[in-house]
């Protein structure tokens, strides 16, 4: 399997168990990403992407169309992004992004989460020089030399392509997200996304192999999960 499977398991497997959450945490984005770039997703892309993926969440219409209702109206709540780096059990690695609006609250928050599980807060670079920044699109239906033609006669740099069961993967760099999709759905106007996001994948996996450790890297996530402010959470242990 590849390196995008070990990190989708853990992920679709958190979404589906906190639905309010998933709801929370694509509302604020929504807010954020509308007020930021506009309403119109014709005109603001990625908010249009960002419906497109809320949906598939089933993250329902109406909170989809009330945060961005909300973004037009005056005033309204004011987020700013931060990311934590830190260290969990059994040497893992984790990048945590948020959106709040109060850092003292969220950098206490985050912190708690892994002084509480044998771990520590780290500064900025002390682990996101083991991930990389890329985009991830996945395709059925399609045959990797067919695929790999068509990204090239679009000019995108593909930095690789693996089969993952009965789907392609596509990385490239983050920037070229929009790009992959736009070049595909040209030549297969009717093409159906597995997975189209950008994302922060690790360079190289640990494996927890003592049980004390996994115990207290699971319990890591989930506080994590817990915290209002987290948006997502990247890590490096091999399911």
């Amino acid at each position: 399997m590849g390196r995008a499977f070990e990190v989708r398991k853990a992920s679709m497997a958190k979404t589906g168990a906190k639905k309010a959450k998933v709801y929370s945490k694509f509302g604020k984005e929504l807010y954020i990403c509308a007020r930021n770039g506009g309403t119109n997703p014709d005109s603001n892309l990625a908010l249009k992407h960002l419906i497109e993926k809320a949906k598939k969440a089933q993250v329902p219409g109406d909170i989809i169309k009330r945060n961005i209702d909300k973004a037009e109206a005056s005033g309204g709540e004011s987020y700013t992004f931060y990311r934590y780096e830190g260290f969990g059990p059994g040497g893992s690695a984790l990048i945590v992004d948020c959106l709040s609006d109060n850092v003292n609250r969220t950098v206490t928050d985050v912190r708690n989460c892994f002084t509480k599980t044998g771990g520590k807060l780290g500064v900025n670079g002390s682990v996101i020089h083991g991930f990389e920044h890329l985009s991830l699109v996945g395709v059925k239906d399609f045959d990797e030399e067919e695929l790999l033609e068509i990204l090239l006669m679009a000019e995108i740099d593909v930095k690789d392509i693996e089969e993952e069961e009965e789907e392609l993967i596509i990385y490239g760099a983050a920037s070229e997200l929009f790009n992959i999709k736009k070049a595909i759905e040209q030549e297969r106007s009717d093409v159906e996304f597995t997975i189209d996001e950008q994302t922060m994948l690790p360079t190289n996996f640990v494996e927890l192999t003592n049980e004390e450790d996994n115990e207290k890297f699971s319990k890591l996530l989930d506080m994590l999960e817990d915290c209002d402010d987290v948006q997502r959470v990247y890590h490096n242990v091999k399911e």
